[in-house]
């Protein structure tokens, strides 16, 4: 996750809530073309899923573990990842692709045409795609195009972020979407797309910090990008924590971090249309174990309030996401994925 210098206060966060649908009506853009939404049934039919912030600045458990980005991601065991996940009974994951720092687990000519240096020889998402297929796993990516507020500047220039052109920004952006679209296919069956209020200054938070000279990043263009390879594959555009706001109406669910477990859906879609999806982070509160030997973190919230919020919001057929701490060595929380399978067996 991104955090926002503009974050709401509690009572700024609970309005939000209550409002989101106002929000939504008040944001809503006109667009011209008719947007087919994908099948959310296969999203709606799960109990819970589990996400991971594995990234190039995940820090390991142990003093000696710690090893440049294209060793450790050569390292990733994926089947030991998708059996620790399986074992909590989630039924699906979000894996993170590229979140503070654009730095991909994969090839990818498109990255390496922008900034080269930034992507691996192993095609370690394409591993995980299988494992998880495999598993019986739906697997969904999360994207983070790494122009945050100086996260990570050397991209934001060499991508366009700051280029009076902002055509250039989004050649480039769609042409990753793009190549990694048409490399896998249906193994990917959707993407959480975060950061959208740094490319576009509309909604709740605004953290836009180039002059767009006008420019208004093309949304549709980047849901038609992002669903290559696979029209079905579901699309999610993030306003950001506990907001509710429509950059387009081409998307197919809901962003849903929450962080808590809060904003408990009555219904199944949102007034927009869009399939009902809750994030929670279980554990860790910085969503990343981004500090050197520190252990993984144990979860934020007793057996019963979990249960009873997954059962209530898989009552409207919404699933929940849990995310859970994971160091650089791939080893998940073993405390958050006991609490989860206790969980499962309370929901069978």
């Amino acid at each position: 996750m991104t955090r926002n210098a503009l974050a709401l206060t509690r009572r700024e966060v609970l309005k939000a809530i209550a409002a989101s649908a106002a929000l939504a009506a008040a944001g809503r853009p006109a667009f011209a073309d008719v947007y087919h939404q994908a099948d959310t049934s296969w999203f709606a039919a799960c109990r819970f899923g589990v996400s991971t912030h594995w990234t190039a600045q995940s820090q390991p458990v142990g003093a000696d573990d710690w090893v440049p980005f294209d060793e450790a991601v050569s390292r990733f065991d994926v089947t030991r990842y998708v059996d620790q996940v399986a074992a909590a009974g989630a039924q699906y994951v979000i894996f993170t692709s590229a979140h503070a720092l654009q730095m991909l687990p994969a090839p990818s000519a498109a990255i390496d045409r922008i900034a080269p240096g930034r992507t691996t020889k192993r095609d370690m998402l394409g591993d995980l795609a299988d494992a998880c297929r495999a598993r019986g796993l739906h697997l969904i990516l999360y994207y983070n195009h790494s122009c945050n507020s100086g996260d990570d500047p050397a991209w934001e220039h060499a991508v366009g972020y700051h280029a009076s052109d902002k055509s250039k920004l989004a050649s480039n952006l769609l042409g990753i979407l793009r190549e990694l679209g048409a490399r896998y296919g249906s193994k990917v069956e959707g993407w959480w797309f975060d950061s959208c209020f740094s490319l576009d200054p509309r909604g709740t938070y605004n953290s836009v910090t180039t002059d767009l000279h006008g420019f208004q990043f093309p949304w549709e263009e980047w849901t038609a990008a992002a669903k290559t390879g696979y029209p079905e594959r579901l699309v999610s555009l993030s306003s950001g924590m506990l907001t509710h706001y429509i950059y387009s109406t081409h998307q197919d669910y809901e962003g849903g971090e929450a962080n808590d477990l809060v904003g408990v859906p009555s219904t199944q879609f949102t007034l927009d249309h869009l399939q009902g999806h809750r994030w929670v982070c279980l554990d860790n509160p910085e969503w990343l174990h981004g500090r050197v030997k520190t252990p993984l973190a144990p979860p934020r919230f007793q057996l019963d309030p979990v249960t009873d919020y997954v059962r209530t919001c898989n009552k409207c057929r919404v699933p929940v996401t849990f995310n859970i701490d994971i160091d650089r060595t791939s080893q998940l929380s073993p405390q958050s994925l006991a609490l989860l399978a206790e969980v499962r067996s309370r929901l069978a």
